[in-house]
């Protein structure tokens, strides 16, 4: 493949009926005030939510944006990092809402990574039983995963994103510049979310990662532009299929149930949300293979891509009953009983139920060789 310099701006649309959007995805898009133009009626009040590192960066770019298009637009910086992803820091935005006298049409505006994102979501959902927002992310893994979909939430001491509501954006807004002050362990963490994607629903483009992960690592434009746009289209496809995650959506968890383990065990923030999403898409891969329906390899070929990446491949150390209490309290599970995404060759996996002792044979396999 060769790679331009100037990627062709694109739409992909997220089709929900009622609640369909359009994902935006380019470059200088956040400085356009037409990119924001015909979603909301002129008197309407808008609120940025953003975080102590992104707020600097870009806020006052983005409130230029909006203001021909709404009465007010107000800022908010939470603090940076998933540490703060709780309901103690959704009642900020609570009480801004609140003293600035917003109602029922007032639009929150999510700039930032997932956390953001994830919080300035959850908030919509809540507020007045629902306000509109839109996703301007500014993290790859928010540009490719987190800011599609209608998820959002906050975590728990015993689990990562026990806490939420699906609430569908107006709008996805994915300014491809805002990647040039990511930093590069962030930019890594994106890209196990394009790993994931490919390993459950595109073959061709985890043929693709293996022969461009370099350009990726390089910050080449166009090839991030491909994975990005490449992501969002299988994300909009599965999402239009099954919104509420009650079927097929569920294979976009892939790698997340051990990965969900890692993050909650370490202390949320030790290890990023990519980072312990790279390792456990390897933990459950292997788990694939033990269950026959994965051939080793498959596994192989996952582990090089990951490890190519720069991803973590080791698990932290943790004891195995451990990392088997957190996996139960993951929303996949029933009754206590796991339930994890099983590759069934690379481009195609399923939700199965799995029990304790082949989970704890990977788990410490994985933990003798660490």
């Amino acid at each position: 493949m060769t790679f331009s310099t100037s990627p062709a701006e694109r739409t992909v649309p997220v089709g929900l009926g009622a609640r369909a959007y359009d994902i935006l995805i380019g470059s200088g898009l956040l400085d356009r005030s037409a990119t924001f133009g015909g979603l909301f009626a002129n008197d309407t009040s808008a609120l940025i939510v953003t975080n102590e590192k992104v707020g600097p960066l870009y806020a006052e770019r983005l409130a230029a944006a909006l203001r021909p298009h709404h009465a007010s637009v107000q800022r908010l910086d939470l603090p940076d990092g998933e540490a703060h992803k709780t309901m103690a820091t959704v009642e900020r935005v609570f009480d801004v809402l609140l003293r600035g006298h917003a109602d029922r049409r007032s639009v929150l505006y999510a700039l930032g990574g997932g956390v953001v994102g994830d919080m300035a979501g959850f908030a919509a959902a809540c507020f007045m039983r629902g306000i509109p927002f839109v996703q301007v992310p500014t993290t790859l893994l928010a540009q490719v995963d987190s800011s599609v979909g209608g998820k959002t939430g906050v975590n728990h001491p015993l689990g990562k994103n026990m806490i939420g509501a699906f609430h569908q954006p107006r709008r996805v807004v994915i300014d491809l510049d805002t990647l040039d002050t990511l930093p590069q362990r962030e930019l890594v963490a994106g890209l196990a979310e394009v790993v994931k994607v490919a390993a459950v629903a595109d073959a061709a483009l985890f043929d693709w990662l293996e022969a461009h992960g370099d350009a990726l690592l390089r910050r080449d434009r166009d090839a991030l532009h491909h994975v990005v746009s490449a992501s969002c289209r299988i994300k909009a496809a599965v999402v239009g299929e099954d919104e509420h995650e009650s079927g097929r959506r569920a294979i976009l968890n892939f790698g997340h149930t051990i990965g969900h383990a890692i993050e909650a065990g370490t202390g949320f923030g030790t290890w990023l949300h990519g980072e312990a999403v790279g390792c456990g898409m390897v933990l459950e891969a292997a788990l694939s293979v033990r269950l026959g329906r994965l051939r080793d390899e498959e596994l192989e070929r996952i582990t090089r891509v990951v490890g190519a990446l720069r991803l973590p491949l080791r698990a932290p150390s943790m004891p195995v009953d451990r990392y088997l209490e957190f996996m139960r309290h993951d929303k996949k599970s029933q009754a206590g009983h796991l339930r994890v995404v099983l590759l069934e060759g690379l481009g195609h996996a399923a939700l199965h139920p799995v029990n304790d002792d082949d989970v704890a044979a990977v788990l410490r396999a994985e933990l003798t060789q660490a």
